[in-house]
């Protein structure tokens, strides 16, 4: 005879307030968290879904039909997804662009700070290309934490493996531009690249927006530490993680990641890491609970997580 599953753990009325609060006063927009929820839940579990469970998921954030319908449609329609009839209902699954992309920027959100770094940069310069296209170059770069020295020059500490070629080969810009690693040499005169970085970056701007973060994520999370490794009512886990990742992802995808050497000794951007880090090993498993009770593919239900999944900030454990 099968042993009954336990009963899942009440909701804390008191997260169920916070999130309540939060979709009041700084209600999420529906095509960003749309994205969100792609990148952080559902590209881990194959990247398709029937849009009902879409639907269904978006409920608890106080997102009607209409406007996930719209959503889906709009990133269908810039390339991010493609729709197959399955019966009366729709399959939605990300492009191989839209799959690069998603891969491209969450990457960044889960993968650990990078350590060490040998003052090496990586410069470039672009030339012989319309505004349009040099825009485009501009904004993917800095995406991949490159900074503008001046119109058309970017440079990033060069610490792990270049985005460069992959950037400039999708967006055919390949001939339009040079590429130079190089590295400080105060003998000469002049500024450093370090010297100039903050000229590059809005440091100042990112560290306010990074306590902004703290500030209002900690007491929730607090919450959830109080109640240990399991007593987490999945469908409060998976709300508040995505949250949670929603406001890290705004706020990560400006910052450059610099090294430690090149940082204010009181950067919260490590603070920031550790909470999202945190919270993600505490809570996966109840979130992913949640998940796969509501979403569902054409065959019914959800491959397991990849292995990339259960990587992401380190190691869920």
């Amino acid at each position: 005879m099968r042993t009954p599953a336990p009963p899942a753990p009440a909701p804390d009325p008191q997260v169920r307030r916070w999130i309540r609060r939060q979709l009041e006063t700084a209600p999420p927009r529906t095509p960003s968290l749309v994205i969100t929820v792609w990148g952080d839940a559902i590209a881990p579990h194959g990247g398709a879904v029937m849009l009902a469970g879409l639907i269904a998921l978006l409920a608890p954030f106080g997102i009607n039909e209409r406007l996930v319908r719209t959503s889906v449609f709009r990133l269908a329609r810039e390339g991010w997804l493609k729709a197959t009839p399955v019966g009366r209902e729709s399959l939605y699954r990300l492009t191989r662009d839209g799959a690069r992309r998603f891969e491209q920027a969450y990457q960044r959100i889960y993968a650990p700070p990078a350590e060490g770094w040998d003052d090496t940069w990586e410069l470039v310069l672009a030339d012989g290309s319309t505004p349009a296209h040099r825009r485009a170059l501009m904004q993917e770069l800095g995406w991949e934490g490159f900074g503008m020295l001046a119109p058309g020059v970017c440079a990033r500490p060069a610490t792990g493996a270049s985005a460069v070629a992959r950037i400039a080969t999708a967006l055919r810009m390949a001939r339009h531009i040079v590429v130079v690693r190089a590295r400080d040499d105060a003998t000469l005169g002049g500024h450093t690249l370090a010297d100039v970085a903050p000229r590059a970056w809005d440091l100042a701007g990112l560290a306010a927006h990074y306590r902004r973060f703290l500030l209002r994520f900690g007491s929730v999370i607090d919450r959830f530490r109080l109640a240990g490794q399991t007593a987490h009512d999945p469908l409060q886990a998976l709300v508040v993680r995505t949250l949670l990742i929603h406001a890290y992802r705004r706020v990560l995808l400006r910052d450059p990641r610099l090294p430690a050497t090149l940082l204010p000794l009181d950067w919260p951007g490590a603070a920031a890491y550790a909470l999202c880090r945190d919270f993600y090993r505490l809570t996966h498993r109840a979130a992913e609970r949640h998940l796969l009770a509501t979403l569902q593919d054409a065959s019914g239900t959800l491959p397991p997580a990849s292995a990339a999944f259960h990587h992401r900030f380190g190691g869920l454990g």
